[in-house]
């Protein structure tokens, strides 16, 4: 894991655009690079602004293959107060794996470190493997949000440290 780069956007629009890997965003996949662009820049400048951010993901083998992309970004939520969040999207070929359960222990490790006193994460209601990630992490739930219009509302977990 490590802070994402520039040179990351093909990785990102692979699998950001991928609608394998969105079926369980409520915005679904991508449609155009740009905005790909301007969410790598966005991530860089968190990482620059607050000195922790989402990671670039790779195999221990593979460091110059980006798998994923995933961990701490603070953020506002409709309804709850701005705070830190857990995310993460992989590769369709990275699912199953135990990856997202890794990098969620890595960030959750890290937000402790950084004194924060509680991580909020959110997920579709459909996304049985999402979720189980999250209770695993010892994230529980603790609401709905309705985040994206016309969507059904996704669910919120939390962890307090």
């Amino acid at each position: 894991m490590r802070p994402p780069v520039l040179e990351d956007i093909d990785a990102m629009w692979s699998i950001f655009a991928d609608p394998r890997t969105s079926q369980f965003s409520a915005s679904g996949p991508m449609a155009d690079r740009s905005v790909a662009e301007d969410r790598l820049n966005a991530w860089i400048v968190h990482w620059q602004e607050r000195g922790f951010g989402y990671w670039a993901i790779s195999e221990r083998e593979t460091d110059n293959h980006v798998i994923g992309f995933g961990g701490l970004l603070w953020r506002s939520l409709p309804g709850y107060p701005d705070g830190l969040h857990l995310g993460y999207r992989l590769a369709y070929d990275a699912w199953g794996k135990g990856f997202a359960t890794e990098l969620g222990s890595a960030a959750l490790e890290l937000a402790q470190e950084l004194r924060f006193a509680s991580v909020l994460a959110v997920t579709a209601r459909d996304h049985v493997a999402s979720i189980r990630v999250l209770e695993k992490l010892a994230l529980h739930r603790i609401g709905d949000v309705d985040d994206i219009p016309g969507r059904p509302p996704s669910l919120v977990f939390k962890v307090d440290f």
